[in-house]
């Protein structure tokens, strides 16, 4: 018999691969045009950043999974929790393809220090949005101030070693300063 309680989780998938072939149709690449794909890539100012598994970029797509958790069991805590994780995932999902259109890759080149950075593959995005499940995940089951902790310790961590996170990369992309771009550049 049919658990009508997996339709949300369903609908979940269904809006991870109907994303990935988006990602495709809009010409983004599977892989890595290295021809590789590799669990980590830890140098940030290169072609290969964003195109493989996990980067430093990662830890604020997990971020987006506990901030999506707290603002939708703000303001949705009667709606299940497979609808909320359906929200956030499009949510997320949406941030995926406007991030990789030519209009953001060129704000973020124009903005930003990351002059190599050309879009991610579609195996990273599917994995960013991975990260943001995981994310929203451990914010429900894990106590709220470890929740808190963690997104504080996941942004220092990426400002100290590599300049950037999450706030500092919507800061730069929607108010960008010369102050904060000269530091991320001094690295």
């Amino acid at each position: 018999m049919f658990d009508r309680r997996l339709i949300p989780y369903w609908v979940t998938a269904f809006v991870i691969l109907a994303t990935a072939a988006i990602l495709l149709g809009m010409g983004r690449v599977p892989i890595c045009e290295c021809g590789t794909v590799k669990l980590w890539y830890g140098e940030v100012m290169t072609s290969e950043n964003s195109q493989h598994l996990m980067d430093w970029y990662t830890p604020s797509h997990l971020l987006h999974g506990f901030l999506f958790y707290a603002a939708l069991w703000l303001v949705a805590r009667r709606v299940p929790i497979g609808w909320r994780l359906v929200i956030a995932t499009i949510v997320e999902c949406a941030w995926e393809i406007v991030e990789n259109t030519n209009a953001v890759i060129e704000r973020y080149r124009e903005v930003t220090i990351s002059l190599d950075y050309y879009g991610d593959s579609v195996v990273n995005s599917v994995a960013d949005i991975v990260a943001m499940l995981v994310g929203f995940w451990l914010a429900r089951v894990l106590p709220v101030w470890v929740s808190v902790v963690i997104v504080i310790g996941f942004e220092l961590l990426t400002a100290y070693l590599i300049r950037d996170g999450l706030a500092l990369n919507v800061l730069m992309l929607l108010y960008p300063l010369d102050a904060v771009k000269d530091w991320q550049g001094a690295l």
